[in-house]
């Protein structure tokens, strides 16, 4: 149960975060576990995928061998089933009437994924494993969706840039997760180094994806508000 407490705990402490970030008009409980399931739900193809791509790669050896790993079979597959249930589940939900809506759902698609990742790491590693995760894997899984999120909202609302923002709202998080786990994958010890200043360059870039969308949302509400005050035939 420790375990258990300890694999779940960044997850929920990480979800309530992005909810309360999410102040002006927040997301429906429902669809909020919705997109936690989903992210819950996508595990099962995701194994399947990834055992057929690393199949595919077996014969590749050294650095190659890591890269395939790390990019073709971990990044490519998890962000690529991240968007997919991303996108049927919001986008052409009514509920999807804000940028910010598309960090909270990217979000919460996220770490449902995480979630079950990281209780099987931590019920096989112990506590040791459950809190370096705690600061490391589970935020980044976030992170990669707060920037899944944060492209897809804008392609929601800039449909002239529509296809190329969307384009983006995958590959940029799969290239953050394939840095991610190659770093980690190749076992050179001063690497740590390096992969300890990119898991900062992931929080601070978190971080002001969702502060600019936050704001934008405030003044989108606070001028609705006014139209509302000084236009009351206007709803």
């Amino acid at each position: 149960m420790d375990l258990l407490l300890i694999s779940l705990a960044p997850v929920a402490i990480i979800a309530g975060y992005v909810w309360f970030r999410d102040k002006y008009e927040r997301e429906p409980l429902r669809m909020l576990v919705w997109a936690l399931l989903a992210g819950v739900l996508i595990t099962l193809p995701v194994v399947v995928a990834e055992q057929l791509i690393s199949a595919a790669g077996a014969g590749l050896y050294g650095m190659a061998g890591v890269a395939w790993q790390a990019f073709a079979v971990a990044a490519f597959t998890e962000e690529l089933f991240k968007f997919a249930a991303l996108y049927l589940l919001i986008w052409r939900s009514p509920e999807f009437n804000d940028k910010f809506d598309g960090i909270v759902y990217a979000t919460f698609v996220s770490l449902g994924f995480a979630g079950v990742e990281n209780v099987l790491y931590v019920l096989e590693g112990g506590w040791t494993t459950g809190l370096m995760r705690a600061w490391t894997a589970v935020p980044a899984h976030a992170i990669f969706g707060v920037t899944m999120g944060f492209y897809f909202g804008m392609a929601r609302f800039y449909p002239q840039k529509q296809q190329q923002l969307k384009l983006k709202a995958w590959w940029m998080p799969f290239l953050l997760h394939g840095i991610y786990d190659f770093i980690l994958m190749t076992g050179i010890q001063w690497l740590w180094i390096l992969f300890l200043g990119f898991v900062g360059f992931l929080y601070l870039s978190g971080w002001r994806r969702m502060k600019m969308l936050s704001d934008q949302s405030f003044y989108r509400t606070d001028y609705q508000l006014l139209n509302r005050k000084f236009n009351p035939n206007n709803h």
